[in-house]
């Protein structure tokens, strides 16, 4: 039985990307976000391609309904090897640190720490009994330096970071993979960036300039992480410093941490 990628979040950036690199190598894909139409046009797209891929809309702020969403999942494709969850879309504006409120980060928190963590949960003793899987979380810059004017999904994203390090650590010698991909660029063809375009999403003038990314580059990013399985966390653009981008020691390999 060919094996399946579930890829949470997908829109027209990256998760279709993610989806294409994995279903050229004969993976099977459960795409994932929440609006239908937009999912079933991914899944015709795919389809012109080669590539077997269902939709399975679900509202991600919603950790509670994740068990029933898995089933799904493996009620129709009978197993699930690999996820990649990055929800990073126009919904998860940046705010200004001082203008941050307990509300604003409960929000974000349930799509970007507490709906992951019920994945990777969920999804661990299937992988752990096969010997095999891996789990993909995509992150931005902030979760790793802090920009002014420009927090919000960054301390939420930090926590999760921190809880994909403890996780791979764990996970050694199980041949369960868990790994982060630090993207500080704009991805082509993604919601954010449509955003941004179109005046929807104004980012400050602080200084900060972000490259932009095509998101067929990010996908072969993942796929080397899945496949060679030597670094916790992968950094895009790579020149980014190594306190942000490149960790100090990789608890699958180092004998110490």
């Amino acid at each position: 039985m060919s094996k399946v990628i579930a890829v949470f979040g997908a829109g027209t950036g990256l998760g279709l990307s993610v989806a294409r690199r994995f279903g050229r190598e004969g993976f099977r894909v459960a795409l994932v976000a929440r609006r239908k139409e937009r999912l079933d046009a991914l899944v015709a797209q795919l389809a012109d391609e080669g590539v077997e891929a269902v939709a399975f809309p679900a509202d991600l702020s919603d950790p509670d309904g994740i068990p029933a969403l898995l089933d799904a999942i493996r009620g129709h494709f009978g197993r699930i090897d690999v996820v990649e969850y990055g929800p990073i879309g126009a919904e998860e504006a940046f705010t200004p640190a001082a203008q941050l409120d307990a509300a604003t980060l409960e929000k974000i928190s349930r799509v970007l720490l507490l709906t992951p963590v019920e994945v990777f949960r969920s999804v661990l003793p299937e992988m752990t009994d096969r010997g095999d899987g891996a789990l993909l979380m995509t992150t931005g810059y902030s979760a790793v330096q802090g920009v002014p004017h420009l927090s919000g999904p960054g301390p939420v994203m930090s926590a999760a970071r921190n809880y994909v390090y403890a996780l791979n650590g764990e996970l050694a010698g199980t041949g369960v993979y868990a790994g982060t991909l630090t993207i500080a660029a704009m991805i082509t063809g993604s919601e954010a960036a449509e955003a941004t375009a179109k005046g929807d999403i104004e980012l400050p003038d602080n200084g900060v300039e972000f490259p932009v990314v095509h998101p067929d580059e990010l996908a072969e990013h993942y796929w080397d992480m899945y496949t060679k399985r030597d670094r916790v966390e992968q950094a895009h653009p790579v020149e980014l410093t190594p306190q942000s981008a490149v960790p100090a020691f990789n608890p699958q390999v180092d004998a110490t941490a």
